[in-house]
């Protein structure tokens, strides 16, 4: 049961951009064609799930441990070293999809850079560090947190391809209808919040 209002929770309930509104940067920029957006999601799903997954490890095994009794707790460092590992972590799918998927890494572009500086991740794995997740808890929950960003991504990007064929008043055309749009859409999901 705790596991699927963990799911519930981080798809629906409390999703990181129409909730918590972390990661807007990439939310706005991306997602203006479905196939970047789409793109974009699977990126950010890995990218999120490996990430909550080591750094929970290293906050429960590196950042709190006894010595002669006495525990030490290393969590000012917490944030510094999320922000080294999903950097890092980054650089390493970078390479790796450069070298065994030459077409998926050009698809892919700069959003896969973006990523790094994605406020939504870290969020994962601070919310991690703070709920004291076990590393189970915390990989779900960074799963389905990039399931819950990529099911914004789409929704939104479906949304703003849909109103190109529109023809809004021309105070509205942009920016504004998309930032409207969004606020339609994150007022929408307000509607699971009694579900967790």
């Amino acid at each position: 049961m705790k596991y699927l209002e963990l799911t519930v929770g981080a798809v629906l309930v409390y999703n990181f951009v129409l909730s918590r509104f972390l990661g807007i940067c990439p939310f706005l920029g991306v997602s203006k064609r479905l196939s970047t957006a789409m793109g974009m999601s699977g990126a950010v799903i890995f990218v999120m799930t490996i990430a909550s997954f080591i750094t929970s490890l290293v906050y429960r095994y590196l950042l709190r441990f006894d010595i002669d009794g006495r525990t030490v707790d290393l969590g000012f460092l917490q944030v510094l070293l999320f922000i080294l590992i999903i950097a890092g972590l980054v650089q390493l799918i970078e390479i790796m999809l450069q070298k065994l998927s030459p077409m998926l890494y050009q698809a892919l572009g700069i959003y896969l850079p973006l990523i790094t500086t994605n406020c939504a991740v870290l969020g994962a794995a601070t919310i991690n560090a703070n709920n004291n997740y076990t590393v189970l808890e915390a990989t779900i929950f960074g799963f389905c947190s990039g399931i819950g960003f990529a099911l914004a991504l789409l929704l939104f990007s479906s949304l703003r391809e849909r109103l190109e064929l529109a023809a809004p008043p021309q105070a509205f055309q942009g920016t504004p209808i998309a930032l409207v749009t969004a606020g339609i859409l994150a007022m929408a999901f307000v509607g699971f919040s009694g579900l967790c």
